[in-house]
């Protein structure tokens, strides 16, 4: 069969480019590629024994994505910037945080190690899937980020502005709350003991509740915005993962296994996510 003539390739081309700018067919060439890049993660993984590499590929994949969405997307020039300035700022601050921090020289963090010996025999075919659920949750919070692209009004407006505070307000408490732990974590004689100053005085993991909060920043951000229902996807999954599955439960047990009574008198007397007073430890004498 003959190829198409030389007149109808301008019509090609242009289908093509409409196809990559259409919403649906961006977050699909998106998990595509995520899907590839944590599959190669997985594999270097299992040469390094150190699954946080995970959590690093997601954070710099959805900054790649984002740029991916402002490149083809139609939108305003400046909230495109505007909306790569603030990934790059949140998701580069917090896998440089990561990477340092919990894998460059660093043994594998705790939670992984448990879920390695949990699994058993099944562990590389589990943490393959995992990896590639780490894929598709790049897509699926990088929809706010496409919904802001998207938002025809003028940019820069009153409720952008109130959804630009609760961003600062919520990075800046969770690179401060990452800051002080990380500190206390640095000096050996604190091995073995709760951390329970600063952000940590008023709640078990401020970082948890920062890093929630600044996803409601973008729903405030896109309200009235066509498909603004899908920016919920933000606070409503990352607060479903930090509370029920990979967050808080997961780093519970963990520091009751390392901590002890020591962990289970902070439960007692501190709020788990939501940042107040602590209680009076009833069972104090």
């Amino acid at each position: 069969m003959a190829g198409p003539s030389v007149t109808t390739w301008p019509g090609f081309v242009g289908l093509c480019l409409a196809m990559t700018s259409d919403p649906l067919t961006l977050v699909f060439i998106a998990y595509l590629v995520m899907a590839a890049v944590m599959t190669g993660l997985w594999v270097i993984q299992q040469r390094v024994r150190n699954a946080s590499i995970a959590d690093v590929g997601w954070c710099l994949g959805l900054i790649a994505v984002v740029l991916w969405y402002a490149a083809h997307a139609t939108g305003e020039a400046q909230r495109k910037m505007l909306v790569v300035l603030l990934v790059v700022l949140y998701a580069g601050r917090l896998g440089i945080y990561i990477l340092l921090n919990r894998v460059i020289g660093k043994q594998e963090d705790a939670r992984y190690r448990r879920l390695r010996e949990k699994w058993g025999a099944s562990e590389p075919l589990k943490m393959f899937a995992y990896f590639q659920l780490q894929a598709l949750a790049v897509a699926a919070f990088s929809l706010p980020f496409l919904v802001l692209i998207h938002n025809p009004r003028p940019p820069f407006d009153l409720i952008e502005s109130v959804g630009l505070l609760i961003w600062s307000v919520a990075i800046f408490g969770e690179a401060r709350a990452d800051r002080q732990l990380a500190h206390f974590r640095a000096d050996p004689r604190n091995h073995g003991h709760v951390y329970r100053e600063g952000l940590w005085y008023y709640s078990r993991h401020p970082n948890y509740f920062f890093e929630w909060l600044h996803w409601w920043a973008y729903v405030v951000m896109a309200i009235d915005a066509p498909d603004w229902l899908l920016t919920w996807m933000g606070p409503v999954a990352m607060g479903w993962a930090l509370l029920r599955v990979t967050g808080i439960p997961v780093a519970e047990a963990q520091a009751l296994a390392s901590r002890g009574e020591e962990y289970a008198t902070y439960q007692r007397t501190t709020n788990a996510f939501l940042p107040w007073f602590p209680r009076r430890d009833d069972r104090a004498n």
